[in-house]
């Protein structure tokens, strides 16, 4: 098919190249004409594991292409997805004022039919919206669909997750949008849900906010654990091994963050307030996670007694592994009160450090962990990275002025680093 991807963020732009991947030729449309200068020079703007390749791969055999014109994409594209961003107001509803404008744009240049399906996570209702504005912008005469087709991307997986879903849903209006959709992800052999518009929108909502009310289930949990000494670990694992349950999602840590859990929970506690519907769980879900950094910073400052003028290592600073994304990444606030407590940061990120100095002041930016870890008080665990499990911690505390471990990632095992002489504490796990 010819598809069209209206933004090249995060979403448009793995979206695009796994569509691309598929054998249908795609063209990836964004206003930032510097952004897709550089997707037509070969360089990504985003970090994602195996994307530069695939989307090298499908330029030089001409399936995926890039443009800041969007009547190009309109008049290539069977199937247009819009993939802009919705930000949080400060009310914490969505701005859909970039998917209006988008709206309106294809209605102008539409002169035969399409189907525009919203890919952007959407406030539900959004669709009666969009087809409202298609409608009143178009050419007389000119026919078009509109759908819903959430995404369950996770970043640092995004391209496994879209090539092996475990379900697609397709919220749709007419038998047409069906039959096309249903052509479009045939490939996949994934288990496809058919809903009505509204539906699908709620769908993605609803999932993101039930997992992050699992994130601070967990995170407060892991409180109780530190005041009587259990080990939250076990606890998880005792649950997990319910099957009504289950174990995802029941990691404690120091909260969650990026661009969609934050967005999403709040703009669903608006929706559900416009509604007339009191959904006082969402909020306390957020407090928790709010609550939760200042705890994590809290118990490093009852460990190290006086913060000022001590040097603290700082290891990961993206909002997860495998991620480039400092949207909301835990770090910027709890970094942020331990300077404000007169802290020296010394951080390492294998992936993040040059967009976290747009986030973070007066932090000085290491090479390498050993480099975060020289002369300092202690070492804070922020990221759960795959290259730390290796790290020589023999080495790391011939380094340190004070071998002290926060680990806000129950990344290590507290017990093995006690027999090396370090001091550990962990989430939910007291100290070892």
């Amino acid at each position: 098919m010819k598809i069209g991807i209206i933004g090249s963020g995060y979403v448009g732009l793995v979206t695009g190249t796994c569509f691309a991947h598929l054998g249908n030729e795609v063209i990836c449309i964004d206003n930032d004409v510097k952004k897709i200068d550089m997707l037509e020079k070969g360089q990504i703007p985003i970090y994602e594991p195996g994307l530069k390749e695939m989307i090298r791969k499908n330029v030089k055999e001409k399936r995926l292409t890039f443009s800041s014109s969007i009547a190009q994409a309109v008049k290539h594209a069977e199937v247009l997805f819009i993939c802009v961003n919705t930000p949080p107001k400060e009310s914490g509803e969505a701005d859909l004022s970039f998917v209006e404008h988008v709206c309106q744009d294809i209605a102008r240049y539409m002169t035969s039919y399409r189907l525009i399906v919203e890919k952007s996570t959407v406030p539900v209702q959004t669709g009666e919206w969009i087809q409202k504005t298609i409608k009143e912008n178009r050419k007389a005469g000119v026919a078009f669909d509109v759908a819903s087709n959430p995404e369950f991307l996770r970043e640092g997986s995004a391209i496994h997750d879209f090539l092996n879903p475990d379900r697609v849903v397709l919220g749709v209006s007419s038998p047409k949008a069906e039959k096309t959709l249903r052509k479009l992800y045939e490939p996949l052999k994934a288990p496809i849900l058919i809903t009505d518009i509204k539906s699908a929108e709620l769908i993605k909502h609803a999932s993101n906010s039930f997992l992050a009310t699992k994130i601070s289930f967990i995170n407060a949990v892991s409180r109780i654990c530190d005041i009587v000494g259990a080990d939250i670990e076990q606890v998880a694992q005792g649950m997990g091994l319910d099957p009504r349950i289950g174990a995802s999602f029941l990691k404690a840590g120091i909260g969650f963050g990026g661009f969609c859990f934050p967005k999403d929970l709040s703009a669903f506690l608006r929706m559900s307030e416009k509604a007339g519907v009191r959904f006082g769980l969402l909020n306390e879900v957020l407090t928790i996670n709010e609550e939760q950094k200042h705890y994590f910073v809290q118990r490093i400052e009852n460990h190290l007694w006086n913060l000022k003028g001590k040097t603290i290592g700082v290891l990961g600073l993206a909002f997860k592994p495998d991620t480039d994304d400092m949207r909301f990444a835990p770090s910027i606030p709890i970094i942020e009160s331990l300077q404000g407590e007169g802290v020296k940061i010394r951080a390492y990120d294998p992936q993040a450090a040059i967009k976290a100095k747009a986030f973070l002041k007066a932090v000085t930016y290491s090479r390498t962990p050993y480099e975060a870890a020289r002369n300092a008080d202690a070492l804070v665990v922020l990221t759960e990275w795959g290259e730390f499990t290796n790290l020589d911690f023999k080495r790391i505390k011939k380094l340190m002025r004070h071998p002290v471990i926060f680990d806000g990632r129950n990344m290590f095992d507290g017990g093995e680093l006690k027999k090396l002489g370090f001091r550990y504490y962990g989430v939910g796990k007291g100290e070892i």
